[in-house]
Order: C-alpha cells, then sequence, then structure tokens
C-alpha cells in the first residue's frame, strides 16, 4: 500500500526549498514516504518529516530535514528552531522547523548547501564550485 501524501503544493515554505534544492547539480524531486525528497540520487533535503516524544509521535509539517556537518550540529541542536527528526536523526540529519520562527532562506540554502555536498559525488560538487 503506497504512503498518502502528505504535503499540498502550497504548503508554507515548500516552494522556496524547492528553487533552493532543484538549483543545485543534478538534484531532482521524488515523493518518498509521502513526502517530498530531494536527491543528487541520494537524498539531501525531505520537506516535512515528525520527531518522537514520549507521547508519541509529533508531525512537523512545515520544516527541511537535511544532514549537517558535525562540527555545527552541537550549536544547531542548541537553537529552538531545530529538532531530531524521527528515523533519519540518528544518521547526522538535524530538522529546521519553518514556524518556529521566521525564516531565513540564506540560512536554509547554507544547510542545503553542506547537506548536498556530504551526499553529492565529487563531480557534482565540482560542477558546484564552478558556478
Amino acid at each position: 500500500m503506497p504512503h498518502p501524501i502528505m504535503f499540498s503544493d502550497d504548503d508554507p515554505g515548500l516552494a522556496e526549498l524547492r528553487r533552493i534544492a532543484l538549483d543545485l547539480p543534478g538534484a531532482f524531486e521524488k515523493i518518498s514516504h509521502g513526502r517530498p525528497s530531494f536527491c543528487v540520487p541520494t537524498m539531501f533535503a525531505i520537506y516535512g518529516g515528525s520527531m518522537k516524544d514520549p507521547g508519541g509521535m509529533i508531525s512537523v509539517p512545515h520544516c527541511v530535514l537535511m544532514k549537517v556537518d558535525a562540527a555545527e550540529r552541537p550549536a544547531l541542536e542548541q537553537d529552538p528552531r531545530f529538532f531530531l527528526p524521527a528515523y533519519v536523526g540518528p544518521f547526522g540529519w538535524l530538522g529546521l522547523d519553518f514556524d518556529a520562527a521566521p525564516v531565513d532562506w540564506d540560512e536554509v540554502a547554507e544547510l542545503v548547501d553542506t547537506s548536498y555536498r556530504m551526499t553529492a559525488g565529487k563531480k557534482r560538487i565540482a560542477e558546484l564550485d564552478a558556478r
């Protein structure tokens, strides 16, 4: 049975995230587990997610999940806009809740760029650096 779609094309922040992610060399979007996922071909960003809570799962529908640099992770974890996403959190991912505060899209672009660089191959990274 396919996963239900858990987003709408007019969701807050989705158009901006698409613009940022799909501008990266070789990036494409696919729906995975009901959510827009950005790949190269491995996933480097996901729109929407959830986090575990002692009472169960909490949906965070308007957010981006991405891999973060290990050196930056402690500082990001101190910021209340960021959260440990369910399922992918243990693999180096964090979520940025778009509803927690006004979104700084330059910051999102930097974070998505970092995640992309941690995922993409050398050829794609070279293409990006040549821009």
